[in-house]
């Protein structure tokens, strides 16, 4: 397992992607860093952290061999070795959060964002973002913001955390390549947070509704039976849940 660790640096994300420019770089190799200044998240969101206390770091995944239609397969493998990793710690109440947060008892405790790459051959270079707040205490204007820490009553050992979820995460990724996905996807549903539970949501015209989920497609859509009893799909970037 190769783990490049550094102190500081703008991306985890973005520093992979050049080090992918300049040479010759192994699967699974993992970025880690201590100060993030840049993180990302979902449609652009900035990710941040207190320096030192939480694990921001990326993961390449090359030699995956997926249709551009389904590689949210990879987000829900993603997503399901984070929590199968923090499953030992017996934190309650773990849930995905549709696309891409993780949550710990209603409080949001980290995020993934994947960013692809395809060559003209058709492969699929994927470059897995992670935050996930582990020692941090204080969120400060950030109510529905939690950590391990905060959860467990006590500090953590991040590198027993990034590894586990480093784990589960190739053994995942093997059941994509040998297209067993059914599995993974069945605990992402079981996973899904407010799965089958009426929920408030909000276009992006800023309408809000209610509606029950029902699960997410291969494409990552999210399927809604609404007060009409009508059954809609929605993509990432056209409404968010309020809670």
């Amino acid at each position: 397992m190769n783990i490049i660790k550094l102190d500081a640096i703008n991306s985890t994300n973005d520093y992979l992607k050049g080090l992918l420019q300049q040479q010759f770089v192994e699967n699974f190799t993992i970025v880690t860093a201590e100060n993030q200044t840049e993180g990302k998240g979902q449609m652009g969101s900035k990710w941040n952290v207190e320096s030192g206390k939480n694990l921001t770091f990326s993961v390449l995944v090359k030699d995956l061999l997926l249709e551009v239609n389904q590689i949210f397969h990879l987000n829900v493998a993603t997503a399901v070795s984070i929590i199968e990793a923090l499953s030992f710690l017996e934190i309650k109440d773990l849930a995905i959060k549709w696309p891409n947060d993780i949550l710990a008892e209603g409080k949001k405790i980290g995020g993934i964002l994947i960013e692809n790459s395809i060559k003209s051959n058709g492969e699929i270079f994927s470059i897995i973002g992670i935050g996930l707040n582990v020692n941090q205490r204080d969120f400060e204007n950030l109510p529905k913001a939690s950590s391990l820490s905060l959860l467990l009553g006590r500090d953590l050992d991040k590198e027993a955390i990034l590894i586990p979820i480093i784990e589960c995460l190739i053994r995942n990724v093997s059941l994509i390549l040998n297209k067993n996905t059914q599995s993974i996807w069945e605990k992402y549903h079981a996973c899904l947070y407010k799965k089958g539970i009426p929920m408030p949501f909000e276009n992006i015209k800023g309408n809000k509704f209610m509606g029950i989920i029902n699960g997410v497609d291969q494409s990552g859509k999210l399927h809604l039976t609404l007060e009409d009893d009508f059954v809609k799909s929605y993509e990432i970037k056209e409404i968010r849940m309020l809670y």
